[in-house]
Formats: structure tokens, sequence, C-alpha cells
């Protein structure tokens, strides 16, 4: 085990695999010329030259459009979007194209593509520059839909959507990119596709969270755990398909759960987690499901109203104590 960043340890997985299938190659702006907007493609133009680490014209539909066909034709892309917000640009190309074709041509191709989605709120970046749209892609059959909290997961997850035969979203958060943790010294480290974690064993109440939220479920476990409270923690780690099993387990188990995400409250991921504890689990629930998420706005700017905009960890607190 060595300690790396989030951004080191994807860019660690891009270039294993890379060295492994030289199908993949990887399209975006300013990705040779900068080593992409975070730094996460840094070094790759040098090792694969710029035939396999491509800068694009600043068009997010020629981009996905192009690593699509590129696909189709055998190849194994990814495609950087710069900014999640920049996705809307693209849906019909990822909507109707690139989540129907697989299912349009009875299973006679294959759509292996990846597009990386760095989301989330950073420091003032407004409006449309910090938006968490994962929820919008969690509707779409035929896509998977990923976001992972920690390097070591960031590695094994990317390194097993490269390999997917089908399509995958993977959404980073921008303010994980500078977060260090341990990821093994491992090149076939793989972390399944659909499969959730209990990061954190407890009896009262499960938290279920992902992405930039796990850092602030586990805060507030501590917190409670202070307090007298047994808290269970699951990253769900992929959103689409989502794990329900190791959910609904984990909430048979506690009889309380609550959601946290820092996208918007309403329309969520939370409120489709919540409908199938509804539906499935409904009998083992001992108070009702609470779902931590941000303000129904647009990001703003202003650093005060962004703060103001944004969950946190004594949000998950007070909604747990709520319960009881």
């Amino acid at each position: 085990m060595r300690e790396i960043t989030f951004a080191e340890a994807t860019l660690e997985a891009m270039k294993e695999e890379m060295e492994k299938d030289d199908t993949i190659f990887i399209m975006g702006e300013d990705l040779a010329r900068q080593g992409g907007i975070f730094g996460q493609f840094k070094g790759l133009p040098e090792m694969f030259g710029t035939e396999r680490i491509i800068d694009s014209p600043i068009s997010e539909t020629a981009i996905v459009g192009a690593v699509i066909g590129a696909a189709l034709a055998g190849m194994r892309p990814i495609a950087d979007m710069h900014f999640a917000d920049f996705m809307g640009i693209t849906m019909d190309e990822i909507f109707n194209q690139m989540a129907k074709i697989r299912y349009m041509f009875g299973g006679q191709t294959i759509v292996p593509m990846v597009i990386r989605a760095p989301d989330g709120l950073i420091r003032s970046g407004a409006a449309q520059h910090s938006q968490s749209i994962e929820a919008w892609f969690n509707g779409i059959p035929g896509i998977k839909v990923v976001a992972p909290s920690n390097p070591a997961d960031a590695k094994g997850l990317l390194k097993a959507a490269i390999q997917s035969d089908d399509p995958v979203i993977f959404f980073e958060n921008k303010d994980l990119y500078r977060q260090s943790g341990e990821v093994p010294e491992d090149e076939n480290l793989i972390v399944p596709i659909g499969k959730a974690k209990v990061v954190k064993e407890g009896n009262d109440v499960t938290i279920v969270s992902y992405s930039i939220m796990m850092k602030k479920a586990l805060e507030a476990s501590e917190i409670l755990e202070k307090e007298g409270y047994s808290v269970e923690v699951v990253d769900l780690i992929t959103l689409s398909p989502f794990d329900e099993e190791t959910v609904i387990e984990s909430v048979k188990k506690t009889h309380r759960l609550l959601i946290a995400h820092e996208a918007v409250k309403r329309g969520g991921l939370g409120g489709e987690i919540a409908a199938v504890i509804a539906e499935k689990a409904i009998d083992y629930l001992d108070a009702p499901i609470i779902r931590v998420g941000a303000k129904f706005t647009p990001v703003p700017f202003s650093p005060t109203l962004e703060n103001a905009y944004r969950p946190k960890t004594i949000d998950i607190v007070n909604g747990i104590k709520s319960m009881f």
C-alpha cells in the first residue's frame, strides 16, 4: 500500500490499461496541451503520443459522437468532459445513441467507452461549473453510472469501467482530486461495477452515500458514535445499477435510513433509493427515511450563498437525531 491522490490514482489506472491494450485512447479538450484542467491526464501525452491522447475542438457533442463511433469500430475510448455540466450538450449522443445501440442491434455489437465527468461544488464555480447531475443519467437504461469516493476505489473502478463492454459514465467530484488515500500497488486492482461497500458497521441507523458526501457521512458517524449512536455507513460506489441488496440488508439490521448526496435533494438519487426501500423493506423501518441534499436552486457564485447551498455534516447528524 502507498498513499496517492485521487487524481494520481485515476492517472495510474489509465496508464496501466493503455499499456496493456492499444485500442484505448483518450479524447477531450486540453489533454495533450495542458494535461487536463485538473491535471488528471498529466504525463500521458509523453508516454503514448498525441495519436492516443487527442486534443479535440471545444465541442462536447463531437467528442462523445467520435468516441461512440470509435467504440463501435473496435476501440475502447475514454472521453473527458472537462466539467460534468457540459454533458447537457451531448444528451442526444448519450441517451439516444450510446445507451441504446447495443440493445437496438440485439447484442451484435458492444459500446465499450467511458465518459469521465468532473462534477460537484468547487470554490465559486457557480451555476454552470458546479452541478451534481448524476440523477439525470440514472434513469437511462443501457448506461452504467459510477461515482467513487476515494483513490483506491477510483483506480479500481476506472479500470473496471475501461474493461466494460457497456458505456460507463464516471462521475468524479472535483474536490476529491487532491485528497489522498491508501492504494494497493496492484496492476490488477478492480473494483466491481454494481457492488456497494459497507465501510463502517453499526446497528442503530444506516447512512447511504457516495462520492464527496461519503467524507461527511463518516464525519457524522463519528460525531454520533460519541453520543451513543451506532451508525452503519454504506458507500454505493455504483449509482446505476445501484446495489439494492446491500442497502436492504443494512436497513433490515438498523431499521433506519438516511441518504446523503451533494446533488439537489429534489429529484436526486436519494428519492429512488427511498422508493426501493419503501417497496421492499418498509416493514423493517422504525422511522421515516431522511434525505440530505443541496437546496433546489442553481449553484450560487457568492461564497456565503454557496456555503448555505452546500449540504453539511451537521445536516446528517440532525437528520439522524430526528429519527429517535
